[in-house]
C-alpha cells in the first residue's frame, strides 16, 4: 500500500527571503506537492538573504498544510554563508540541517539553488538515510562562480576566464572550484535536472559531465477568459524581472524613444533601477512599477500587448514567459540562449536580434490584433498541455519512480 512521500527541498532562497525566479519555482513545487497530500520540508537560509540584501524586509513565511519551512539564521549572521561560499561546506548550518533530516526522514532530497550552502551539502544523508537525491540547476552555479555566465560585468560569457571575472564582479575567489570537490560531491546525486535543453548542453560544454534530464518548470493556469481590471489607462508592453545589466532592460528604455506604439511598464527592482530611471527621465510613456506581487502581475500580463524578455545573459529558463502565456499574453524575446527554444516550441511569441527587429515586433503586435490573439492562444495551449502543474507532477513522479527502481530495486514508500 502506497503512502504519501516525504520531500526535503533544500534551497538558499525561499519567498519572501528571495530575489528571483528560482525561489518562485521552489515555492510552486512545494505548494503543489503539499496540496497532493505529501509531506514537505523546506530548508532555506535567511543569513544568506541578509548578506546580499541587509535592508531587505523579508516577511512571514506562508503557513500551509503538509508544508514545514525551516528558516536558518544564527547570531553569526553573514559569517555562515560566507564560510560556505569560501570552503564549499555548510559549516555553521550543518547541525540544524541534520536535525531537520532526522525528523523528516525524507524519501526524496531535492536540491535547488545551493550556492551559499556549498557543494558539500550534496553529501547530506549519504549515511543512514535511504533517500533519492535530485538537483535542479536553476542557475549556472555548477559551472560559473557568478552563477549567471555574465563575463566581466559586460557580456554573456563566451569562454571561461573565471578568476579575473570573479574579481571584477567583486566576489572573493572560491579555491574549492580549483579542486575536484564539485565532482566528488556531485557523484552523490542520483539525477540532475535542467529546466531547458539549452542549459543542459551548456553545462556539458563547460565541463560538467553528469547527464541532465530535461524537466521544465510549471505555472498554474488561470481562467484567462475572466476579465481582469485594466491596470494602466493606455495600451502598453510589459517587462517583468530583476533590474540588472544582464537582463537587458536598458536596451528597452533606449529603444522606447523610437516608437510610439504604446507605453512600457517595468515591474521589478534591482541594482540598476536608479540608472534606468535617469535614462528614462523625460519619457512619460515609461513607468516603473517597482517590486510587484504575483497577484498583481496577473492583470498586468492579461492586459498587455506583449511581454518583452530582452535578456542579454544565458537564461536557464524564464518563468516570466510561462506566466505571460498563462494569461494569453504573447512574448517578444531576444533570440539568445534558451529563449529561442521556448518561443519556437510554443509558437507563442516573436524573436529579435537587434533594436530594429525589436521595434518591428513591437509595431507588428501593436497593430495586429489577430496575430496577438493567435500567439497568446498558442502560448496558453502549451502551458495547459505541457508546462502546467499537472504535466510537471506527472513527469516528476515518473522520474522518482524510475530512479528509485534503479537505485533501490523497489519503491520504499509502497512497502
Amino acid at each position: 500500500m502506497s503512502r504519501p512521500l516525504r520531500f526535503l527541498l533544500l534551497t538558499t532562497f525561499y519567498p519572501p527571503y528571495s530575489f528571483g525566479g528560482d525561489a518562485i519555482c521552489v515555492s510552486r513545487l512545494a505548494h503543489a506537492l503539499a496540496d497532493e497530500g505529501h509531506q514537505i520540508d523546506v530548508i532555506h537560509c535567511v543569513d544568506s538573504y541578509r548578506l546580499l540584501d541587509p535592508a531587505g524586509l523579508g516577511g512571514a513565511i506562508e503557513v500551509r498544510e503538509n508544508l514545514r519551512v525551516h528558516s536558518l539564521h544564527s547570531e553569526r549572521g553573514f559569517l555562515s554563508p560566507l564560510l560556505s561560499h569560501q570552503t564549499g561546506l555548510p559549516f555553521l548550518k550543518l547541525a540544524r540541517i541534520q536535525q531537520v533530516l532526522h525528523i523528516s526522514q525524507p524519501d526524496v532530497i531535492h536540491y535547488h539553488n545551493i550556492s551559499l550552502f556549498g557543494p558539500g551539502i550534496l553529501r547530506l544523508g549519504s549515511e543512514g538515510v535511504e533517500a533519492l537525491k535530485l538537483y535542479t540547476a536553476h542557475e549556472y552555479w555548477l559551472i560559473c562562480p557568478t552563477h549567471v555566465l555574465w563575463k566581466f560585468n559586460r557580456r554573456a560569457c563566451e569562454k571561461p576566464q573565471c578568476l579575473r571575472c570573479t574579481v571584477i564582479a567583486g566576489r572573493p575567489p572560491q579555491l574549492w572550484r580549483y579542486t575536484e570537490m564539485r565532482d566528488r560531491c556531485a557523484s552523490e546525486v542520483d539525477v540532475f535536472l535542467s529546466p531547458s535543453r539549452f542549459a543542459a548542453e551548456l553545462h556539458l560544454q563547460r565541463g560538467f559531465a553528469r547527464p541532465m534530464t530535461y524537466l521544465p518548470p510549471f505555472v498554474d493556469t488561470v481562467e484567462a477568459e475572466t476579465p481582469s481590471p485594466r491596470p494602466h489607462p493606455r495600451p502598453y508592453f510589459l517587462f517583468v524581472g530583476r533590474l540588472e545589466a544582464f537582463k537587458g532592460v536598458r536596451s528597452l528604455v533606449e529603444a522606447w524613444s523610437k516608437t510610439s506604439e504604446g507605453d512600457l511598464l517595468i515591474a521589478g527592482d534591482g541594482s540598476d533601477v536608479a540608472q534606468l530611471k535617469n535614462l528614462a527621465a523625460g519619457n512619460p510613456r515609461i513607468t516603473f512599477l517597482g517590486l510587484t506581487t504575483q497577484q498583481a502581475l496577473g492583470p498586468l500580463y492579461a492586459n498587455c500587448i506583449a511581454c518583452i524578455v530582452p535578456s542579454l545573459m544565458y537564461e536557464v529558463f524564464t518563468t516570466v514567459v510561462l506566466e505571460a502565456f498563462a494569461r494569453k499574453a504573447p512574448v517578444i524575446a531576444r533570440d539568445h540562449g534558451p529563449l529561442a527554444e521556448i518561443i519556437n516550441e510554443s509558437r507563442g511569441g516573436l524573436l529579435y536580434r537587434s533594436e530594429e527587429e525589436l521595434l518591428a515586433s513591437v509595431e507588428r503586435l501593436a497593430r495586429n490584433f489577430c496575430l496577438r490573439t493567435e500567439l497568446g492562444e498558442n502560448g496558453f495551449k502549451i502551458v495547459t498541455n505541457r508546462w502546467s502543474k499537472e504535466a510537471h507532477l506527472k513527469a516528476y513522479f515518473e522520474l522518482i519512480r524510475e530512479t528509485s527502481l534503479r537505485k533501490f530495486g523497489r519503491l520504499p514508500w509502497e512497502e
